[in-house]
C-alpha cells in the first residue's frame, strides 16, 4: 500500500493519531486566522470531540460531550459550531448516520467519500471525483450539471473482516 493509499483511508490504517489530531486543529486555526473568522472555545471543542477518533457521532453525542465541558447544554450549542465547522470544512455530516466525522484531509480541496464500518462504527475518508467516471460520464450525456455528489458505503472494515 502507497503512502498516498494510506492518506485516502485513514479511518481504517494505523497512524500516529496524535499528529493527526494536532494538524487538523493548526489547519482550523490557521484557516480561522486567515479569513477572519471566530474559532470559539466551542466550536474548537466540538472539532476536538470528532478528532478523538475516526467514527462519527451524533449532534447529541458531541452536546453531551460540550454540556460536560461547560459549553453549554442546549441543542442550538453543538448545531451551531458543527454547522460551522462542516460550512468551512473541517467536518463532514454522514447523511447515512445522520452524524458528523472529522475531516480526514483538513486543508485540501477534495469530495470526499465516506466508507462506514457496520460492525465498529469506523468511518474512513477517502477523496473521489464526480468530474470524472460513470457517473459524471451519465450526467453529461443527460445533460445533467453535478455540483454535490455524497458517496457513502457500508461494509466491514479490515479488523472487523
Amino acid at each position: 500500500m502507497s503512502h498516498k493509499d494510506q492518506i485516502d483511508i485513514l479511518g481504517f490504517t494505523r497512524h500516529n493519531h496524535r499528529n493527526c489530531v494536532k494538524h487538523a486543529l493548526n489547519q482550523a486555526d490557521s484557516y480561522c486566522r486567515e479569513h477572519k473568522l471566530r474559532f470559539t472555545q466551542t466550536r474548537r471543542k466540538t472539532l476536538s470531540i470528532l478528532l478523538e477518533n475516526h467514527s462519527a457521532m451524533g449532534a447529541y453525542d458531541v452536546l453531551n460531550r460540550l454540556d460536560t465541558e461547560g459549553l453549554g447544554s442546549k441543542p442550538p450549542v453543538a448545531y451551531r459550531a458543527l454547522a460551522f465547522l462542516v460550512e468551512h470544512g473541517f467536518v463532514h455530516r454522514i447523511e447515512k448516520l445522520n452524524a458528523y466525522v472529522a475531516c480526514s484531509h483538513p486543508g485540501a480541496v477534495h469530495e470526499p467519500a465516506f466508507l462506514i464500518c457496520v460492525a465498529c462504527g469506523a468511518v474512513a475518508e477517502t477523496p473521489v471525483s464526480s468530474h470524472s467516471g460513470k457517473l459524471a460520464q451519465s450526467a453529461r450525456r443527460s445533460g445533467f450539471h453535478i455540483t454535490n455528489t455524497v458517496m457513502e458505503a457500508e461494509g466491514q472494515c479490515p479488523q472487523c473482516q
